[in-house]
Parts: C-alpha cells; sequence; structure tokens
C-alpha cells in the first residue's frame, strides 16, 4: 500500500548515538511531506482530466459512430431516391411513347378515312356533273325540237341518256 503523508509525518524513527539531526530530517520530511502531498494533488487532477477526456472521448466517439451511420443511411436515401426517379423517368418516357404511337395511329386512320371520304366526294361529283350534262343537253335538246315528234324523240332521248347515264357510272365505279 502506497505512503501517505500523514504516514510520513507520523513515522518515527528510533534514536542511536551519532544519529542525524533531528531537525534537519525533520525539515526534510516536512518538505518531502508537502512534495508528496503535491504529486497525490496532481495525480488526482490529472486522472480527474484523464476521465474527462475519457468521457468526452466516448462521446465524440459515439458523435463520429452516428454521423457515419447518418452518412450511410443518407447514401441509401439518394441511391434509393436515384434509382426511383430513374425508374420513373423511364415510366414516363414509355408512357409518352405509347401516346405518341396512338396518336401517330389515330392520325394516320383520320387521314386514310379523309382519303377515302375525299375520294367518294369525287365520284359523286363526277356522277353529279353526268347528270347534270344529261339534263342540260336534254333540255337543250327539247329547246331545239317542237311537237310531238320532239317528244316522242325526246323520250327515246331520255331512255338512250338513261342507258348512257347507267354506263357512265359504271364506267366511273370501275375507275375508282
Amino acid at each position: 500500500m502506497p505512503l501517505t503523508p500523514l504516514d510520513i509525518h507520523n513515522k518515527e524513527f528510533s534514536r542511536r548515538i551519532r544519529g542525524y539531526d533531528e531537525d534537519e530530517v525533520n525539515e526534510f520530511l516536512d518538505q518531502v511531506i508537502k512534495d508528496y502531498e503535491i504529486v497525490i494533488r496532481e495525480n488526482k487532477e490529472l486522472h480527474n482530466q484523464l476521465f474527462s477526456l475519457q468521457e468526452k472521448l466516448d462521446h465524440f466517439s459515439n458523435i463520429e459512430e452516428t454521423l457515419s451511420k447518418t452518412i450511410i443511411v443518407a447514401q441509401e436515401a439518394a441511391d434509393e431516391v436515384k434509382n426511383n426517379a430513374k425508374k420513373e423517368a423511364q415510366l414516363i418516357v414509355k408512357e409518352a411513347e405509347k401516346n405518341a404511337d396512338r396518336i401517330v395511329n389515330e392520325s394516320l386512320s383520320k387521314s386514310r378515312k379523309i382519303a377515302m371520304e375525299v375520294e367518294e366526294l369525287k365520284k359523286q361529283a363526277s356522277i353529279y356533273r353526268a347528270r347534270f350534262r344529261t339534263l342540260v343537253e336534254a333540255q337543250l335538246d327539247l329547246l331545239s325540237h317542237d311537237g310531238w315528234e320532239s317528244l316522242e324523240n325526246r323520250e327515246r332521248s331520255f331512255e338512250q341518256e338513261r342507258e348512257r347515264e347507267r354506263d357512265r357510272d359504271r364506267e366511273v365505279k370501275e375507275i375508282y
């Protein structure tokens, strides 16, 4: 067990004939006691400082560990957000491509329908022109002939015109 300043102070030495000067020894022991007390105090202070610093070190180690874990979690979250954003972007692109294909297909379908309607209108216009021409010719023919004879001829010409009109209709239908 280590010596205490009290042990040093209470220490009694036996006396001999040619011994040391008692006052000198006591002075020296007093000086040793003072120095030993200072060393003990400093040792306690250093232990307290060491304990305090160890607590701070543990605290900062915990903070460092927590920060490391937080950084790892944040990095994982960032990676997940990035991956989710990529997936969402791919879905948006696919959806846009589908919509674009649908719009193109609808446009082509409408274009074909309009082209067919235009062709039908051309056929109808051609038929209308042929009929109108026949009517005008019949009216001109009627104006140029007088009497019953003209009516009979007109009837024959109507029949002939109807026949020609049917032929034209067939021709027009064959063409288109």
